[in-house]
């Protein structure tokens, strides 16, 4: 177990280390510059351009600004932002990770709670109505995209009916719409991930021999079934958070909603090298901690699983 658990770190660690590689040529060869940007309009001398690059260290070889960056990293420095000049891109992570984690936790939580049961009672009513109306509902859910999805909600409930805010994240109303568009998406993969694994279960001998016992149909489900559907569904759990982390940097843009993906999106466009790559490492982190500790959770829930 320590053995496996000692490999999967080393492997997360080398994903770590290609993910900021990557993400920093990326930021290099992305056009434009910083300087650019905090220069402006301003009528300024080569020589005050020379300063600012020799201030911020961008005269210097890609490799010499990465290792200087990576190895602050390690001591949790991730540097000053460029365009907010002296702030820490500690901080600013720091300031925006609440607002994006409350977000992702609450529409997981929903997702969860609405998905899986909506799912299971489709296989056990397999071929009627809801299993049918459920299932089209789901396949809506994973065409339609989350940026359109929020758009039109912002049209009906916020300019038509005028409900809930449109942007902001002031009251509890303002969680409404972007937990709604990013749950929405996951509650149709998780509904008809749901679905096919209770409806193979289901045709298991083991679950035969349950009911050939006598045994209520309400205790099959809850002790044959629903342990044995958890599986494949948190296989892929871990994996969705990847996603949900991705779709919320869509989502906090339509929605203005003050977390990492609107930082992420905003440091982007103001090619803010410093915010941009610790933002990508910070995320690279949680999809392999997540993906490491899925895979722990399915030995526990299974045990005829042993990691070896």
């Amino acid at each position: 177990m320590l053995r496996y658990v000692s490999f999967r770190l080393l492997q997360g660690v080398l994903v770590i280390f290609l993910v900021s590689i990557t993400s920093f040529a990326i930021m290099q060869i992305a056009p434009g510059s910083p300087v650019d940007i905090m220069i402006g309009e301003q009528q300024v001398t080569q020589d005050q351009i020379d300063a600012i690059n020799r201030k911020w260290g961008f005269d210097k070889p890609w490799y010499v600004q990465y290792f200087t960056w990576i190895s602050n990293v390690f001591t949790g420095d991730f540097g000053q932002s460029v365009i907010r000049t002296g702030v820490p891109v500690r901080q600013m992570i720091i300031e925006a990770a609440p607002v994006t984690l409350r977000l992702n936790f609450l529409s997981l939580i929903i997702s969860v709670l609405i998905a899986m049961p909506i799912g299971i009672l489709a296989a056990i009513k397999r071929y009627s109505w809801f299993d049918y109306s459920s299932m089209i509902g789901s396949t809506l859910g994973i065409a339609l995209p989350n940026y359109w999805v929020g758009l039109m909600l912002i049209i009906v409930f916020s300019l038509k009916l005028g409900w809930l805010p449109p942007y902001g994240s002031d009251s509890w109303k303002s969680y409404i719409l972007p937990v709604s568009v990013l749950a929405a998406q996951e509650m149709a993969i998780l509904a008809r991930l749901s679905r096919g694994a209770t409806s193979e279960i289901m045709n298991q001998d083991y679950v035969t021999t349950a009911r050939a016992k006598g045994l209520r149909e309400s205790v099959v489900i809850s002790r044959h079934v629903f342990r044995n559907a958890l599986l494949p569904v948190v296989t892929i759990l871990g994996y969705r958070i990847a996603f949900i982390l991705s779709g919320t940097i869509v989502v906090e843009t339509v929605f203005a909603w003050p977390g990492i993906g609107q930082l992420f999106f905003n440091s982007i466009d103001r090619k803010d090298y410093q915010v941009v790559q610790a933002i990508v490492l910070v995320l690279a982190t949680i999809v392999v901690v997540t993906n490491i500790v899925t895979d722990l959770v399915y030995a526990y829930i299974d045990p005829r699983i042993r990691i070896r």
